[in-house]
């Protein structure tokens, strides 16, 4: 597998399907893990780094793990973006300096950071909600890496990583929602404080410190030291239903009292995402999010969730330029995501090139 490969596919994670799909972009869990005999990442010197690396490439190749391994070092500034873009590395590995790398299997399901703040940063998503799925799957990589590598753990605190904040399970269970109907009804803060009461943390499409393009929101939780992994998930698998009926709720109330206004708003976003000659990233990611809720309350039947997840990945800069082969400025990135979005709506296949 190539990087140009993942150009041509997409995520499994942005299929539209699994429980709860209408919300629930995704469900995700990731683990920090550390190798014993080593100091963490911001100790480790650049010999030790590359130490780092080679045990763990050595560890994957001894197990039974279908994943490609990617030097994230010798990656061109573009191809970190377009890695960033798909949620496979953080802008952290992507900014990095040193050896580092990404392991990422075929359905870009699974992927291992390597020399980001931890040592390893293993991570598992799934279309829908489905946490437990995640776990079931993302243990098993656990188990099979540490076959072959000896992970820093102690045995009153359980795995020890970069962070305190991570020590104990090392484990972020987290999902992503999809939430217009409660950013419209204007209770979204309400939600998301009374979640922060309850150490659940609220994140942009991008994870920490990024903003909540597209009415995205990561909700993940806090704490990682004093409860086993199943008692973490269990408070995301009880606590998430209840957002879903708040905004499934909001969402009826849109339609209930504000029809006309709402079937307005949506056809408007559908129209100018079909017809644009030019359009901002920012401006396409609040236009497809009124689309992907139209798309759940039945006011457009001819394009399906799937494409329309796609498209807010597809969308960004990296990919742009990934697809036509150069590095484009601001205004023809501009261009080139209006003609992109033109072909992708119309059809369902590329369009000739203006």
């Amino acid at each position: 597998m190539t990087l140009d490969d993942l150009t041509k596919t997409s995520g499994e994670w942005l299929r539209g399907n699994g429980p709860e799909s209408d919300i629930v972009m995704c469900s995700r869990i990731r683990l920090a893990r550390n190798l014993a005999e080593f100091p963490f990442t911001n100790r480790s010197s650049r010999a030790e780094k590359g130490e780092i690396e080679s045990h763990f490439k050595s560890a994957l190749a001894a197990s039974r793990l279908e994943m490609d391994y990617f030097d994230v070092n010798v990656l061109p500034p573009l191809d970190r973006q377009f890695l960033v873009e798909r949620q496979i590395i953080s802008s952290e590995l992507a900014k990095g300096e040193g050896p580092r790398g990404v392991a990422i299997s075929p359905h870009e399901n699974a992927a291992i950071m390597v020399n980001e703040e931890d040592h390893l940063r293993i991570q598992y998503m799934l279309s829908g909600f489905r946490l437990h799925e995640v776990w079931d799957e993302i243990n098993n990589i656990d188990d099979q890496l540490e076959e072959n590598l000896a992970f820093a753990y102690n045995p009153s605190l359980g795995y020890l990583t970069a962070c305190p904040t991570n020590v104990g399970t090392g484990i972020r269970v987290g999902v992503m929602l999809h939430l217009p109907g409660l950013v419209q009804d204007k209770s979204i803060d309400k939600v998301f404080r009374a979640l922060q009461k309850i150490n659940l943390a609220v994140r942009g499409l991008y994870g920490e410190g990024s903003q909540a393009f597209g009415d995205f929101y990561q909700i993940s939780n806090q704490q990682t030291l004093g409860k086993s992994e199943p008692e973490l998930i269990r408070i995301l698998t009880d606590v998430v239903p209840q957002v879903l009926l708040y905004e499934r709720q909001a969402r009826q109330r849109l339609v209930t009292e504000r029809r006309q206004h709402l079937h307005d708003q949506v056809s408007r976003a559908y129209g100018v995402l079909k017809t644009a000659q030019t359009i901002s990233s920012e401006e396409t990611m609040l236009l497809l999010s009124s689309v992907r809720m139209g798309i759940n309350l039945g006011l457009i039947d001819d394009v399906s969730i799937a494409t329309v997840n796609e498209l807010f990945i597809q969308t960004q800069p990296a990919f742009l330029q990934k697809i036509r082969g150069s590095e484009l400025d601001v205004e023809d990135r501009n261009v080139a995501r209006a003609t992109y979005l033109r072909s992708r709506l119309a059809n369902g296949r590329m369009a000739p090139e203006p």
